[in-house]
């Protein structure tokens, strides 16, 4: 029996690409995010080029329930999660003061509550078996603060530290977790972000094929951290002698809308 990958933001972008690598590498995957017509489209493409099973489950993982409900789901087929691979989320640029609040609220909680509470559902059974993965998307942006994106960049300093301790806490049981640092990469995450006009995106924008390789291979070294990209790295690396002021005075000039 193929194992068998969960992929959550799926309908596009990173996610798209990570259910498309898996197949490749001959697991199952699990698709899913809201739009379940690009779900749809892109479990037939999977099973069509590699031949393996492509499930759709549509949800909305920021609402009240949503990760209940898809875990209920997925047993209610009787799939079981080999790897977990967190890619869902959002961000938002702008004056955080003028933003709609719901929609930073909104943000929060699928780009860390969502992802926490799908992690503490994967892994009491992959302790059990002593084996199985999970791959969490942060960002570069985790690594300092960010002004004019202040909740999205807060919210990937929480899923690399997350990441980091639960990857010490099960590594001696059997179960890897990786998190994965993209900088800026072309996929409609910009658009929807409004970010595509950035200096930063404009500058640094990576291929997100080689993300997905970074990420993959991240996880299957069990490496709790990798940051994607040479000049990525060497800029997230740097951070940590730049004083904070000076760091943030940067990041919001990279970041603050014309």
């Amino acid at each position: 029996m193929a194992d068998t990958a969960l992929i959550t933001g799926a309908s596009a972008g990173l996610g798209a690409r990570f259910a498309l690598a898996s197949a490749a590498k001959g697991h199952d995957v699990i698709l899913t995010a809201r739009r379940g017509d690009r779900l749809t489209a892109l479990a037939k493409t999977i099973g069509d080029r590699f031949g393996v099973n492509a499930h759709v489950i549509p949800a909305d993982l920021a609402a009240p329930g949503g990760v209940a409900g898809l875990m209920a789901d997925i047993a209610a087929r009787d799939l079981a999660i080999n790897t977990l691979i967190n890619n869902a989320g959002f961000g938002a640029r702008g004056d955080f003061a003028a933003m709609d609040g719901a929609m930073q609220a909104r943000m929060i909680d699928l780009n860390c509550r969502a992802l926490v509470e799908l992690c503490h559902a994967v892994l009491p059974g992959m302790i059990q078996m002593r084996s199985g993965g999970i791959l969490n998307i942060a960002s570069t942006a985790a690594f300092q603060p960010g002004p004019w994106m202040a909740v999205y960049y807060a919210s990937k300093a929480f899923v690399l530290s997350f990441s980091e301790g639960l990857h010490e806490e099960v590594k001696g049981r059997g179960v890897r977790v990786a998190s994965l640092c993209p900088g800026a990469t072309r996929t409609e995450f910009a658009d929807v972000a409004d970010m595509a006009d950035s200096r930063l995106f404009q500058m640094f924008a990576g291929d997100p094929d080689k993300v997905v390789a970074d990420g993959l291979a991240a996880l299957e070294g069990n490496r709790a951290v990798k940051v994607s990209g040479a000049m990525n790295a060497m800029m997230a690396g740097a951070i940590r002698f730049i004083p904070r002021r000076l760091a943030r005075q940067m990041a919001g000039a990279a970041q603050k809308p014309s």
